[in-house]
């Protein structure tokens, strides 16, 4: 039981940054489906699994080369998503280039997913059977899915209520997100 209650609080903590920009992200969502929701939260959820699962496979073999430039690579990621955002909500654009674009989905999960990654190479460090991970990992699958569906819908009820401000806003906070990232680690 503490084993769950330990995968369930890491989870957690990794999806924090999930549910920020799944909310950040889908305030100029005009109107959600439940197919669309879930998947946005798959895709999310898979990257965020395989990040894990990979990092525990590789270990510490590459754990200090991409610590030295994760943190770039996820403000860069993160700066491209919100300055996109802010743009098309400050252009006033009808097409909408935030999670209804698989790139922007995809850039955006690999972005909140390198600490995923880094946790995994932590993992096999301390020596963490498979057996464990499996279990990290499921629970990891589990929680984001909900997380990021929560965010979602979240995000999409602040956007129509405050329109193509929630739009900057939104934008805005993906970039200083990815600004905490870059400078977390300098």
């Amino acid at each position: 039981m503490l084993a769950i209650l330990s995968a369930i609080l890491l989870a957690l903590s990794l999806c924090a940054d999930c549910f920020a920009v799944a909310a950040c992200s889908s305030v100029t969502l005009r109107e959600i489906r439940l197919g669309k929701v879930l998947s946005v939260a798959l895709v999310f959820s898979l990257v965020h699994c395989c990040f894990l699962s990979v990092g525990w496979l590789v270990g510490d073999a590459v754990a200090s080369f991409v610590q030295s430039i994760a943190h770039i690579i996820g403000f860069l990621l993160l700066l491209y998503v919100g300055g996109v955002m802010i743009f098309e909500a400050v252009k006033g654009s009808e097409e909408v280039r935030d999670l209804s674009s698989f790139v922007h989905i995809l850039l955006s999960s690999v972005a909140t997913s390198i600490d995923a990654f880094a946790v995994g190479v932590s993992f096999a460090m301390d020596g963490e059977s498979l057996g464990d991970v499996l279990l990290k990992v499921v629970v990891l699958f589990i929680v984001t899915m909900i997380v990021v569906s929560l965010g979602i819908y979240g995000g999409q009820a602040a956007g129509r209520r405050f329109g193509r401000a929630a739009g900057i806003v939104g934008g805005a906070i993906l970039i200083l997100i990815g600004a905490n990232i870059l400078f977390a680690f300098i």
